[in-house]
């Protein structure tokens, strides 16, 4: 206690106080000055590293200067020796080029001498001018180079003909396969059944006043013979004949037949049968997809459901034909509606070729003008049986349908001895001619051709010889529609190369 009461202790304590505290901001102040050095040599180390990476890319760009510097040197050394070198060459080309033109220009000058003095020496031989030499070569020249061509064109329309042969072939093979049509179409009935014998004298009637009043109302004949229960209506219109049919099943049927009933009855019946025929002509312009056809052609075009041909149809002729028009023309990328229409109206002419003189195909071509058809369905209507040339592809396409159409099996029914006795007969008119070398029936009897002697008929002789031999053909023979004659007379030179 008294120890700690001294004043000398106090003093003592208050050094070692004093000690501990300059150690402990002695301690400090070198602390601090360690950061600051370690913060400055951070700096100067960063700063270092911009220092180098600037130096690092001055002396890069100085070498790539130095070394593009050295390359243009270089390249501008080689370009100055080639040039050089070139320029040397094009000298020495250039002087090898006006001697070579200097030696052809000397040859030219030989060949020139050469061919004039050749010329003289053919002229002086021959006795001819130069220009008249000229003359005749260019004319051998000019004969061979037509022979030749010729001879080209000769081959290329031969290989031309065969393949186009073949292709309508392929064409004609492919419609026919794609259209199946039925058999023997419907015909005409120009027979009437009787229930018994006894109709017949009804029919008469009192003092024939009935068949008297049934021909004068429908135009047709009707011809009552020894064939039991049946009676034959015999007329050239078709039609007639079917309103006469119908209108003698309904007389049968009711059993009230005299003029008054027979009139009504036949009125009733032409009524019926042309809606008949309008509703069979606007089904098959539908069914062809021929649109805006004149009323008056429908008409006409129904017509054709009573109308035959060998058997055949004629409105599911037209039918068949447009079909077969309309297949060809898809085959060889033509219209196919523009194909389908010019087959059905192709026939429509027989609808009233009963009532108007000439071919059935130029009173068809007549009607579709009439009515407002284009210009090609009317020329290929009248170009169908050739009484009109074709000139155009649909006209063809029209011909080759119809043909298939009827020439196919089971489409007409007709004898086969009498047709081949029409055909005989007429080549036997033509060969009975004197100067005829041969005759040949072609398109199911539709055409005669006719091949003379040339050396015994001349042109005129042969025109004529076509009339006389078309009259002789009128007199004695009966035919459908009409018949095309033509005689052919030619004259042939011949030479043989030896």
């Amino acid at each position: 206690m008294d120890l700690l009461n001294h004043p000398s202790i106090f003093v003592f304590l208050g050094l070692l106080l004093g000690v501990a505290i300059g150690a402990y901001l002695r301690k400090r102040i070198v602390e601090g000055h360690r950061q600051n050095i370690k913060e400055q040599a951070k700096q100067l180390i960063e700063n270092a590293i911009v220092e180098a990476e600037q130096l690092k890319k001055e002396a890069q760009l100085q070498s790539k200067e130095a070394a593009y510097q050295v390359k243009q040197a270089a390249e501008d050394e080689l370009k100055s020796d080639r040039f050089d070198r070139k320029r040397s060459e094009l000298q020495g080309s250039e002087e090898q080029l006006h001697k070579k033109e200097r030696e052809v220009e000397e040859k030219h000058k030989e060949v020139d001498n050469l061919i004039g003095k050749q010329r003289y020496e053919l002229s002086r031989i021959a006795g001819i001018s130069q220009e008249e030499a000229k003359k005749l070569l260019m004319d051998s020249l000019e004969s061979q180079a037509r022979m030749d061509a010729a001879k080209r064109l000769a081959r290329i329309e031969n290989e031309m003909k065969m393949e186009a042969d073949r292709k309508a072939k392929n064409v004609i093979a492919l419609a026919i396969s794609r259209y199946a049509g039925d058999y023997v179409a419907d015909k005409t009935v120009s027979m009437v059944p009787l229930p018994n014998d006894e109709m017949k004298g009804r029919i008469i009637g009192r003092e024939g006043r009935n068949i008297r009043a049934i021909e004068a109302a429908t135009g047709i004949d009707i011809i009552i013979d020894d064939t039991p229960e049946a009676v034959i209506l015999s007329g050239f219109n078709p039609v007639r004949r079917e309103v006469a049919r119908l209108a003698l099943h309904q007389l049968i049927s009711d059993g009230r037949i005299h003029p008054g009933r027979i009139e009504e009855v036949v009125a009733k019946v032409t009524k019926e049968l042309e809606i008949n025929m309008r509703e069979a002509g606007e089904q098959a312009t539908f069914d062809v997809g021929a649109h805006g056809v004149h009323v008056e052609l429908i008409n006409v075009l129904g017509r054709l459901k009573y109308r035959t041909s060998y058997g055949q149809n004629v409105l599911q002729h037209s039918l068949e034909v447009a079909f077969l028009c309309g297949i060809m023309a898809a085959e060889l990328g033509l219209d196919v509606k523009l194909a389908k229409r010019a087959g059905l109206l192709h026939d429509i002419g027989k609808a009233v070729d009963h009532e108007v003189e000439g071919s059935h195909a130029i009173i068809g071509r007549d009607l579709a003008k009439k009515y407002g058809e284009q210009e090609e369905i009317a020329y290929a209507i009248g170009a169908h049986h050739e009484d009109l040339p074709p000139q155009s592809v649909l006209d063809v396409l029209v011909q080759s349908a119809d043909a298939l159409s009827g020439a196919r099996p089971g489409a007409r029914k007709e004898m086969l001895q009498s047709y081949v006795k029409r055909l005989e007969d007429l080549e036997g008119i033509a060969n009975s001619f004197s100067g005829v070398d041969k005759s040949y029936a072609i398109q199911a009897g539709r055409e005669l051709r006719i091949i003379v002697d040339s050396g015994k008929i001349g042109d005129s002789d042969a025109l004529l010889m076509s009339q006389d031999i078309a009259k002789s053909i009128e007199e004695k023979l009966t035919y459908p529609g009409q018949i095309r004659v033509t005689v052919i007379r030619e004259t042939r030179a011949v030479e043989f190369a030896k």
